[in-house]
């Protein structure tokens, strides 16, 4: 058998976060402008007005240096650099750039205004757009045509996305060490790797979960999480636990430490494998090795035969080991890389419900909704859209505008509402003036 060699991997203490909220803002696109062209000899130059660029998008990207959520507690606000405006001679402005946001492997991303599920980063590489960039506005000579030679026509950009984010880390580890608290699984952990987790004797001295690499020789290495001490009702919110019950979801296997000075064993198993079915039944599926820990000492190693014949009568294995003095650690480490592959871990995209995202919007649906003032506003992704990407200073732009809601039936559902001349009517930013 193969002996275990200890990896350091960083000295470097880093502190664990494992929630972020955040809120990202991808960039606006450019306007697109009215210009004709002006050259010698050349009287009747048409139009020339460029497109505006597109605004760039806000995208998560998986970063396999990273194992924290920390930099988001810091920084909150994150926002992608905007299109620049379209020129003359048909010049289409520059789009602005993506904003990258690196997070580590494992992380879940929400709407944290919706709560819906936005996606799963859990393998190196994977990325996500979270915020798309606003489209650029089209230039006048995107509306010429044989009626209009001479458009006085263009849009404006369109407003890039505003998303609040809820992150979410969940570790991804080939192995999680449970147990009850004081169970000695910090102490296991910092036998097997280069971790150095606090160790003290009182519950819950680890206070966030610890990773630690075991190298297991002809260039295998796993992955172990020590998971903070859980207790009875750790899946309502009671002690620590609650808080990282989710870390055990992404191992393939699991080590169950049995504190050999409690003076239940076969209870506090119990009550740790009830606290996991509670949480997820799915986790009481994986392949488990439990092991007795503390049988250095001698009033542990002389119950050792009862606990185990006790194990039997619900047909488990019970290993006896020391973490302190590494007696049938590495053993146990290896019995476990060898169940590695016999699960396959649930990715929180499997455990969600599908969501489909249409990318294709009715412009004739609205709502007209009365103010208490006596003003209306007309709601509507489209024609909000529409309204906003209006250059109201050109008087086709607005011909244009009354044309489109004309067709929509905005104008004769307004009616239908009573609305007067000189009423106010806003969409989205935009506040009118209706007349006859």
């Amino acid at each position: 058998m193969n002996a275990i060699i200890v990896t350091i991997v960083s000295n470097k203490e880093i502190n664990f976060v494992d929630e972020a909220h955040i809120c990202v803002q991808a960039g606006n696109g450019g306007n697109g402008i009215v210009h004709f062209r002006r050259e010698k000899h050349v009287p009747l130059g048409g139009p020339d007005g460029g497109d505006g660029g597109r605004g760039g998008s806000v995208v998560l990207i998986v970063d396999k240096d990273l194992n924290t959520l920390l930099p988001y507690q810091r920084v909150k606000n994150y926002k992608a650099s905007s299109g620049n405006n379209g020129g003359g001679n048909n010049k289409t402005g520059k789009s602005g750039s993506n904003l990258e946001l690196f997070v580590p492997a494992g992380t879940v991303v929400r709407n944290r205004s919706t709560g819906s599920f936005l996606g799963d980063l859990s393998d190196i590489g994977d990325q996500m757009e979270v915020a798309i960039g606003g489209m650029g506005g089209r230039g006048n000579a995107r509306f010429s045509s044989s009626r209009n030679r001479a458009p006085r026509i263009a849009e404006k950009g369109a407003l890039g996305e505003i998303v609040e984010l809820d992150l979410e880390l969940r570790l991804i580890a080939d192995i999680g060490i449970v147990g009850m608290p004081n169970a000695g699984k910090s102490t296991f952990l910092s036998s097997v790797t280069a971790a150095r987790p606090r160790i003290e004797n009182y519950p819950f001295t680890t206070l966030k979960p610890n990773l630690g690499v075991a190298n297991l020789g002809e260039y295998k290495t796993v992955v172990l999480a020590d998971i903070p001490g859980l207790i009875e009702g750790a899946h309502l919110g009671v002690g620590l636990g609650a808080s990282f019950l989710r870390h055990i979801q992404r191992t393939r296997v699991i080590i169950h430490l049995i504190d050999g000075l409690s003076e239940n064993p076969i209870t506090d198993y119990m009550k740790i494998m009830d606290e996991l079915e509670l949480y997820d039944s799915e986790l009481v599926k994986k392949p488990q090795i439990v092991a007795l820990n503390k049988v250095d000492l001698t009033e542990v190693s002389e119950k050792i035969s009862l606990i185990q014949d006790a194990m039997k009568k619900h047909d488990i294995e019970l290993h006896a080991i020391s973490a302190v003095t590494q007696l049938g650690v590495k053993e146990l480490v290896q019995k476990a890389s060898v169940l590695i592959n016999t699960y396959e871990t649930v990715t929180v995209e499997d455990e969600e419900e599908e969501i489909v995202y249409s990318t294709i919007v009715d412009p004739s649906v609205f709502e007209i909704v009365r103010e208490i003032d006596g003003s209306f506003r007309i709601l509507g992704n489209e024609i909000e859209r529409l309204a906003q990407a209006t250059y109201w200073e050109y008087d086709d732009a607005v011909l244009r505008f009354q044309n489109i809601i004309e067709k929509l039936g905005v104008r004769s559902a307004l009616e239908d509402h009573g609305i007067r001349p000189g009423d106010k009517v806003f969409i989205g930013v935009c506040e009118l003036e209706w007349v006859e």
